[in-house]
């Protein structure tokens, strides 16, 4: 052992000892989805605490000169036989009694038990030094060395930080009014059973108000269920706040309610509370399911799992390149069927997984945190089969017995961990709405390809809208990009009316039997709605200087490769609850939108002025520099912008009072012109998925705005960025300008504005129907890929659950003209896929 030691020796300098805020990589590969549990083990650098696979580590050590690394495999211990064993020898799975994760009773989180071997390895001969083999050595090196192997071995990993975290629905906080709550001594007593609502006589989800005894029914839920929200009514008739539910008292306890707390809380004076009215806790027994109990029910929601799971069905696992399963790293379903159906684009393929070499070639000194590397790694793992292997049976030694349907697959923890970072959601282990994150993903492509091939090219396309004023008819055409068409679902065409409006009378006269009917919604129906001309009531025409009716029409100003369809299920009932409609559409495997072809300007259509309505102002303040429509040197705005709005404080309240950001609810009030919160709701309403949404509101046709930025101080960075993506420096400098130098938010306004930009004005130069298919000019503005309007379907994404904040995403994708469905870990031949209840649909465009 005395060259190891002198070796040992020779690279002392370079063993550290991990200190507090130190990124300890121990249990995944920065490059790809190695593990200690992979064949090879995983090596740890003693000096940066990168986790390296068997296959990268001698390219890590030519590269760096690290010579020194801690080498961790872990072997599966064989799980011992439990008498309570179904008959196929695995446990049955228990129902989950919390609304909860990783914790006793909740939902399950699988806990492997392993076999740890640690040990130093100096390459490049990769001699091997065992805690053992330290004894023999100098203190000075035994002393360093076992320091450096202790404190890696007890550092919390990164991944580990990343992983399920508990999470438990049912904690609940002490309600502010438990201990002062008041009661009248009204002389109202609770039978002990037989409850009713005192409005509408409902039986169940009955609540007793903890101040006067009112029992009344619960709210509604999002499935149309529940009761009729008479207690709800109550409270904000008197405000007596805390509630109980009726049917969930026990001796341990009950369902609490604060409606002005606006959550399930404690009462710890519950017993108290409940005598004043003759209700003897110790004496009752559970009736109703608790609310929790509920809310696990509603996302197990039986129909809709089942179907798109197809758990009725015995499905065949699938194996090899292509198919890969992801582990669920706690609600990260989104995420995991997004980035599946991503991979098999071509364009990602070739930007990310045909570059691997080159890409990890150039990866900085911490891959971990670079953008590129860890997409590349993400992509290889899916592609490439190496981990597409059934998970290893402990009970089969030999591996004779029939694949199971979990993958060891992967688990992208450095990934969600890096495009999460600094997102107020995507950073959290909660529920995401799988449109959302794609767009967010397609965002930071954009920004990270600055050079070279830019693969979210393959969903971009132009919208024009043509906007004709009824007064004059004249016409305004503007072009935007977007990257998803947004299906609207129109109800009021269902196909099976009467059976809807059937099982909704048994559901208002109590019949719990009644069948739950899906409403079935013609695919032609919802495109004739998106087709079809909106009419704006309240459109100021610069042709006649005043609010007028006008039509607008959308179009396709350019076709994409890929077309992403999104169907709007998620929408707010009338009380402005959000909901999920639960309809079945006829999506076809083959689309035709060469009819929706934007024509351009037609011959002889006048255009409407290109005048800026007038600004609201205040009264007290003179109208200032109306300079006709071209403004002078000094100024290019048509009204000073000195002027400011002076919006209607009251709308505004009562927007924000619905959940709506403060900026949002100002733009909707100032751009319905203070007319009333009905007109501005619908504003609102209209532009929920505006990327500039909740940005500061800047006033058209000012120079600067309220936090806009001196060109002088712009970031060159953040403009060269925006000018890489095809825009000019005078556009990029407007993006930024208009939004206080934030490249992501800049980024964001120069896509929905285009009609804004100067140089992207292109109602004059509008197509004309003459021109043909293959004559056309690239559209104008940032680059965009055209072509026929023909398309296949080749995937699509499914949302089981009430809204997009719980529940679970799978995705079908078509494999070699095979439906497969990727359910996380589970990978296997699709026998009916549910293409009529998707969420986003995946087209790619038929070569002619």
């Amino acid at each position: 052992m005395a060259d190891v030691g002198e070796l040992l020796m020779s690279v002392l300098s370079t063993i550290r000892v991990p200190k507090p805020g130190d990124r300890v990589h121990k249990d995944e590969c920065a490059l790809s989805f190695s593990s200690p549990e992979s064949e090879g083990g995983l090596y740890v650098c003693m000096n940066s605490f990168l986790g390296l696979g068997s296959q990268y580590v001698d390219r890590h050590h030519a590269r760096t000169g690290q010579k020194a690394y801690l080498h961790i495999t872990r072997t599966r211990k064989a799980k011992k036989e439990d008498d309570g064993n179904s008959g196929s020898g695995h446990p049955p799975k228990k129902k989950p009694t919390r609304l909860a994760i990783g914790i006793e009773g909740g939902f399950d989180v699988e806990q492997e038990q392993y076999e740890e071997d640690v040990k130093v390895v100096i390459l490049p001969d990769r001699q091997e030094v065992t805690s053992e083999d330290l004894a023999t050595m100098p203190d000075v090196v035994r002393e360093r060395v076992s320091l450096s192997m202790a404190g890696i071995m007890a550092a919390d990993s990164v991944s580990h930080t990343l992983q399920v975290q508990q999470w438990d629905g049912e904690v609940r906080q002490e309600s502010k009014h438990a201990a002062d709550l008041k009661q009248l001594d009204n002389g109202v007593k609770i039978p002990p059973s037989g409850w009713r609502c005192e409005v509408c006589d409902l039986q169940e989800n009955i609540w007793m108000n903890l101040t006067d005894g009112k029992v009344l029914c619960g709210r509604r839920y999002f499935d149309g269920s529940g009761g009729n929200n008479h207690a709800l009514l109550h409270y904000q008739e008197t405000g007596y706040p805390l509630a109980v539910k009726l049917g969930t008292i026990t001796p341990d306890g009950a369902d609490v309610y604060s409606y002005d707390e606006d959550d399930m809380v404690l009462d710890s004076k519950l017993p108290e509370h409940l005598a004043h009215f003759g209700i003897d806790m110790m004496t009752m027994e559970k009736t109703e399911r608790t609310m929790t109990e509920l809310e696990i029910a509603v996302n197990q929601r039986v129909g809709e799992w089942e179907v798109i799971q197809e758990s009725g069905t015995t499905l065949r696992p699938l194996f090899g390149p292509g198919l890969t399963g992801m582990k669920n790293l706690g609600n990260s379903c989104y995420l995991n069927s997004v980035m599946q159906v991503l991979f098999t684009i071509p364009d990602f393929q070739s930007k990310y997984v045909s570059n691997i070499d080159k890409i990890i070639d150039e990866a900085p000194s911490d891959p971990t945190q670079d953008f590129k590397t860890q997409v590349a790694k993400l992509g290889y793992g899916l592609l490439s089969g190496d981990y597409s292997k059934p998970v290893p049976d402990p009970g089969e030694e030999n591996g004779a017995a029939e694949p199971r349907g979990d993958q060891i697959g992967i688990a992208p923890q450095m990934f969600k961990a890096l495009v999460g970072r600094g997102h107020p959601e995507f950073s959290t282990n909660r529920q995401q709405d799988a449109q959302e994150f794609l767009l967010h993903f397609i965002n930071m492509v954009e920004r990270n390809c600055r050079s070279g091939s830019n693969p979210s090219e393959a969903f971009r396309f132009l919208v024009e809208e043509r906007i004709v004023c009824q007064q004059t008819q004249k016409a305004k055409y503007t072009q935007r990009v977007d990257y998803i068409v947004q299906l609207p679902v129109p109800m009021d065409q269902a196909t099976n009316t009467e059976e809807l409006q059937e099982a909704e009378r048994r559901r208002e006269e109590g019949d719990s039997s009644a069948p739950t009917v899906r409403a079935q919604i013609p695919f032609t129906a919802c495109m004739a709605a998106l087709s079809e001309p909106e009419i704006l009531t309240d459109f100021w025409s610069s042709a006649v200087q005043a609010k007028t009716t006008a039509t607008k029409t959308t179009r396709f100003a350019s076709f994409p490769d890929h077309l992403v369809i999104q169907i709007k299920k998620f929408t707010f009932g009338l009380d402005w609850v959000p909901k999920k409609l639960d309809v079945s559409i006829d999506v076809p495997d083959t689309l035709d939108l060469s009819g929706l072809r934007a024509t351009g300007q037609q011959p002889g259509e006048e255009l409407l002025p290109e005048v800026a309505p007038p600004p609201l102002m205040t009264p007290d303040v003179e109208v200032k520099g109306i300079l006709g429509s071209h403004g002078n040197e000094e100024d290019d705005s048509l009204y000073s912008p000195l002027l400011s709005p002076v919006l209607d404080d009251s709308t505004v309240s009562q927007l924000c009072e619905m959940g709506f950001p403060l900026e949002a609810c100002r733009k909707a009030v100032y751009y319905t012109g203070n007319t009333g919160i009905d007109a501005a709701m619908n504003w609102t309403m209209s532009h929920m998925d505006d990327p500039d949404f909740s940005a500061p509101l800047v006033l058209p046709g000012c120079s600067s705005g309220p936090g806009t930025t001196p060109t002088e101080s712009l970031s060159e960075e953040h403009l060269a960025t925006i000018v890489s993506m095809g825009f000019s420096r005078d556009q990029a400098t407007k993006a930024l300008r208009a939004t206080s130098n934030v490249l992501d938010r800049a980024v964001d306004w120069i896509f929905s504005h285009l009609d804004d930009l100067e140089s992207m004005d292109v109602s004059e130069g509008g197509r004309s129907a003459a021109e043909s298919e293959g004559g056309r000019d690239p559209p104008p503005g940032p680059r965009v890929r055209d072509g026929p309007g023909k398309y296949e379907l080749f995937a699509f994404i499914s949302h089981m659950g009430t809204s997009t904040m719980c529940g679970h995403y799978v995705a079908h994708i078509k494999k070699d003209q095979q439906w497969v469905i990727f359910n996380d870990q589970k990978v296997c031949a699709s026998e009916k896929p549910p293409k009529d209840l998707g969420y986003l649909y995946f087209y790619r465009r038929v070569a002619e």
